[in-house]
């Protein structure tokens, strides 16, 4: 998103005009994930996943891919993502594009649909990262 769109953007924080192009990010790295499969590799995704219907819709992608959908849920507390964001903030390294407010991280906060036993029935495999790392 940074090296595309970013420089380009008419206004800061406009969420309409940034989801339009998520979903295009998206719908290439679908196409190389179907590529990659293709060929027997492993596909691995971190796109957020809010919503169970997004969730889902990459699920019904991957069967139809031929792959074996699972999800591995990583969900610590807020408070934990929360200085995580500020951490990332503060150092910005690694894949730091932009600072991520306190007012833009609880607009995505409500964003986010818990994983139920529903949603975890539609995997062939379902983890939770959190969970297993207390293991």
């Amino acid at each position: 998103m940074s090296n595309l769109y970013w420089m380009d953007c008419p206004q800061k924080n406009d969420y309409q005009w940034a989801i339009e192009r998520v979903r295009r990010c998206e719908e290439q790295i679908a196409a190389m994930a179907v590529q990659l499969a293709d060929t027997g590799s492993g596909v691995a995704l971190d796109l957020g996943f809010s919503s169970r219907q997004q969730r889902l819709a990459w699920c019904e992608r991957a069967r139809v891919a031929g792959a074996i959908p699972q999800l591995e849920v990583v969900n610590p507390p807020a408070e934990v993502r929360w200085q995580r964001v500020v951490e990332r903030n503060a150092a910005q390294n690694g894949t730091f594009s932009f600072a991520v407010t306190r007012e833009m991280f609880e607009a995505m906060e409500k964003l986010w649909e818990p994983v139920d036993r529903e949603e975890s029935a539609s995997f062939d495999a379902v983890r939770d990262a959190i969970q297993a790392s207390r293991l």
